[in-house]
C-alpha cells in the first residue's frame, strides 16, 4: 500500500474520530464526568496528529488508537455504566452489572501493539520475549495508574456523583483489580494474536512501500 493510500486511511479515521468526539459533547448525561471520560482519548488523538510527520505509526495502531478513542468518547456521553447496549444486556442475559467499563478495559490491551511500535522505535529492544515482557509490564503500570487516578478522583470530590459515574465501581469493590486484570488478559491476547500481522506492517513500513 503506498504512502497516499496510507494517508488516505488516516485521514478517514481522523474523521471518524472527530465526528464521534462531536457526537459525545452534544447533551451527555453530565459535562464534568464527560471530561473525565474523553480527556484520555482526546490527548492520545492531539499527540498523534501533532508527531504525525515526525513519528508515523502503522495503520494497525493507528485503527486502534482510533477504536479506543471512540470508546471514551461513547462513555462519557452516557458514563460508562449507562451505555445503552450494555444496559440490554444486562437486562437480556439478567447480568449484575453494565459490562461496558470491563469491556473497555480489556480492549485497552490493543494499546500494547502502540506501545510495542514506541519501544521497536525509540528503545535498543529487539524482538522476542523481553520486548513482550517489557510491553506487558508498561501496559499493567497504565493500567494501575488508571486506577490510581479515578481512586483519588473520589477522594478529592469527596465521592460526589461525578467522581462516582468516573469511578464505575457499580458496588463491587474489587472493581479495580477486575480492570487491572482485563487489560491484562486483553494485552497477553493482543500480542499473541497480533504480533506477527504487526511485524509484516512495521517491515514493509521500513520499506517505504
Amino acid at each position: 500500500m503506498n504512502t497516499a493510500k496510507h494517508l488516505k486511511i488516516h485521514l478517514t479515521l481522523l474523521f471518524i474520530v472527530i465526528g464521534v468526539f462531536i457526537w459525545s459533547i452534544i447533551k451527555p448525561v453530565s459535562y464534568l464526568d464527560w471530561l473525565a471520560e474523553v480527556s484520555p482519548g482526546v490527548i492520545a488523538i492531539i499527540t498523534v496528529t501533532a508527531i504525525y510527520h515526525k513519528f508515523r505509526f502503522t495503520t494497525l495502531s493507528y485503527f486502534i488508537i482510533a477504536l479506543l478513542s471512540i470508546l471514551t468518547f461513547i462513555g462519557g456521553h452516557y458514563t460508562y455504566s449507562e451505555v445503552p447496549l450494555f444496559n440490554w444486556l444486562k437486562e437480556e442475559f439478567h447480568l449484575q452489572r453494565n459490562h461496558y467499563d470491563r469491556f473497555g478495559h480489556f480492549l485497552k490491551g490493543l494499546m500494547a501493539i502502540v506501545v510495542r511500535e514506541i519501544l521497536l522505535h525509540k528503545t535498543q529492544l529487539a524482538k522476542g520475549a523481553w520486548l513482550s515482557g517489557i510491553t506487558i509490564s508498561i501496559m499493567l503500570a497504565i493500567a494501575a495508574l488508571y486506577e490510581i487516578i479515578e481512586w483519588l478522583s473520589t477522594k478529592i470530590s469527596k465521592g460526589g456523583h461525578v467522581s462516582k459515574d468516573f469511578l464505575g465501581m457499580q458496588g463491587d469493590k474489587w472493581d479495580a483489580q477486575w480492570d487491572m486484570f482485563l487489560a491484562l488478559i486483553g494485552t497477553i491476547l493482543t500480542l499473541l494474536l497480533f504480533t506477527k500481522l504487526h511485524d509484516k506492517l512495521l517491515k514493509k513500513q521500513s520499506r517505504g512501500t
